[in-house]
């Protein structure tokens, strides 16, 4: 195995590393405090083509691959985990699922405008009651002529409230249970009977709008249907088999993180007439936080070369190894990390509270770290 990035993949990875230092890491604190969200760091990152890797050129990509994907996203999650979640937003979820399902009226009305960051995308799949068990979800949508009514209520969603156009999954035939499920590409803001209310309160990803959506006899026309009726299933699995992939990456880039900003406090922070980075306790935690964050990378690497190999072939049980270990290793990082800071990692004054707060997410959202496991067993077990 040939572990060399190309000149291509090593020139995204440092753009986008510049463009976090530069833009984002300036502003992550006063943002992150005032729970602000910025369309243009969107727009600006759709203009650099941090979006388009995953995407033919003739719908507005650069075709730089999965694993060039991967690295421009964990540069940016390194610096913010909050616009990390922007790659699923725009081309991991709904471009790239699309891309896959979609026909080519929809490919060329939304993949251009989701990949140059104009359109704010979101998917809509978690509920209330309905959360890792995608398909007890109660949305429903019922065929009226040219089009489709859907009812119901999501939550939790990523950019609910801000979102352009989203991919939302609803049951059309409840008693084909998963069967029945049906996926609509959506205009958010163009379809009467559609609300939306942000969530305030969360423990971390501060500069991420998350909110709620509500459907009250909201109309969308038949040719909304992406793939065809009842595929929706399947599409939600496909796709998240992109956006797991990719929140694993966001959490290689928050261990790295932590593991950088442990570094530098330890060397400067002394205890005893000596800087605390001279304890071997203090080493230890750092090897530790260093062996676990490499192993995730190339778990989420590897994963990414699958996708390249063979776009259509699904590689879930990679995928779901690098979701696991990349989130459990982001916690500890973070857990660790916050520990060498000591009383200054319980402060705001520092990244260690944003950072353990931040890694908290990944174990939950994509699929929760036990569902991960699940996936991995019954692989195993087949």
């Amino acid at each position: 195995m040939d572990f060399r990035l190309t000149e291509e993949q090593k020139m995204m990875r440092d753009t986008a590393r510049q463009f976090a230092n530069d833009v984002i890491a300036p502003i992550v604190a006063e943002d992150e405090a005032s729970h602000r969200f910025r369309p243009e760091l969107v727009r600006q990152m759709g203009e650099m083509g941090f979006y388009g890797c995953v995407i033919p050129e003739e719908y507005g990509g650069n075709e730089a691959g999965m694993v060039a994907s991967m690295l421009v996203t964990e540069e940016v999650a390194r610096v913010s985990a909050s616009y990390g979640v922007t790659f699923n937003m725009q081309s991991q979820g709904p471009a790239l699922a699309l891309l896959r399902w979609g026909n080519e009226e929809q490919k060329r009305k939304y993949i251009p405008g989701l990949v140059a960051g104009e359109l704010l995308g979101a998917f809509a799949i978690t509920e209330p009651n309905s959360g890792s068990d995608v398909a007890s979800m109660k949305t429903t949508a019922v065929r009226d002529g040219d089009h489709f009514v859907l009812n119901g209520n999501k939550t939790w969603i990523s950019n609910a409230h801000v979102a352009d156009v989203a991919l939302v999954y609803a049951m059309t035939d409840r008693a084909a249970k998963h069967k029945g499920m049906t996926c609509f590409v959506v205009d958010m803001k163009k379809t009467e009977g559609i609300s939306t209310q942000a969530i305030e309160g969360k423990l971390g990803l501060h500069n991420s709008p998350t909110g709620e959506i509500y459907f009250e006899d909201a109309r969308v026309p038949a040719s909304a249907v992406v793939g065809e009726v009842n595929d929706g299933f399947k599409i939600c699995m496909t796709m998240l088999d992109n956006t797991r992939l990719s929140c694993a990456t966001r959490a290689v880039g928050v261990a790295r993180a932590c593991l950088d900003a442990a570094m530098h406090y330890a060397q400067e922070r002394t205890q005893f007439g000596k800087p605390i980075a001279d304890f071997q306790l203090i080493r230890a935690d750092l090897a530790v936080m260093y062996v676990e964050d490499e192993a995730a990378r190339l778990l989420v690497l590897k994963a990414a070369h699958e996708k390249e190999v063979d776009p259509n072939v699904r590689n879930t049980m990679s995928v779901s190894v690098a979701k696991y270990f990349a989130s459990e290793a982001a916690v500890k990082a973070a857990n660790m990390g916050l520990k060498i800071f000591g009383s200054y990692g319980f402060s705001t004054e520092y990244p260690a509270e944003r950072l353990y707060r931040d890694a908290k997410s990944f174990q939950i959202v994509e699929g929760t770290s036990n569902i991960q496991k699940i996936i991995i067993s019954n692989h195993l077990l087949k």
